[in-house]
């Protein structure tokens, strides 16, 4: 396969992001964005998606951290998104079920190009630390609609909120890890009846 890999900036009047990703790299991050849970999160999906993942970002958390993390979802998913290009040869379709402890998550991703969502997941608690349980929706809704990729994420169990995020990050990476592989039986081909995704 070609080399895939890809960098985006994106700048507003409330934040500035780079990001640059390479599919076929070794899962290192090297990762600055100014929300450390975020980081946290962002570094489980390189490692356990095979991906690097290079992340500058600066926005105005002095707000909220809403912003910056909906930002850094926006321009991740377009990077991947010109990263797999026109998806010639890649398995298309992956799921993971990911267990931390008590909690256990569940990822299924369809590189689609159609933009959907569902999200399930139910955190006991508004914050982990400083970061709204509420911006990792957020952050899934941006990548996937700019990656244009069909996501379904459920948290099927958990009582920590921290091991309930990380469930859903983990289990992203490595359904994606495996969505984005070569797939032996494509010969190169567009995994679609369509020819087109």
């Amino acid at each position: 396969m070609a080399n895939r890999t890809a960098q985006i900036e994106r700048t507003t009047a409330e934040t500035a992001v780079r990001v640059g990703v390479d599919l076929d790299g070794s899962g290192e991050a090297e990762l600055g964005c100014g929300v450390p849970f975020l980081e946290h999160m962002l570094a489980q999906i390189a490692r356990h998606g095979g991906i690097d993942l290079h992340l500058e970002a600066s926005g105005d958390t002095w707000i909220d951290d809403h912003h910056t993390v909906e930002d850094i979802g926006i321009a991740l998913g377009q990077a991947l998104a010109a990263a797999w290009g026109d998806k010639a040869g890649v398995a298309r379709y992956g799921h993971a079920y990911v267990p931390l402890d008590e909690a256990l998550s569940r990822a299924v991703v369809d590189l689609s190009g159609r933009a959907g969502l569902e999200f399930h997941a139910a955190f006991p608690r508004e914050r982990i630390g400083g970061f709204d349980t509420e911006l990792v929706e957020e952050f899934f809704r941006a990548l996937t609609h700019n990656a244009a990729i069909t996501l379904h994420l459920d948290a099927l169990r958990g009582r920590n909120a921290h091991h309930i995020a990380e469930t859903l990050f983990k289990a992203f990476g490595r359904a994606l890890r495996q969505a984005c592989a070569p797939d032996p039986h494509a010969a190169g081909r567009i995994p679609s009846t369509k020819g087109a995704l």
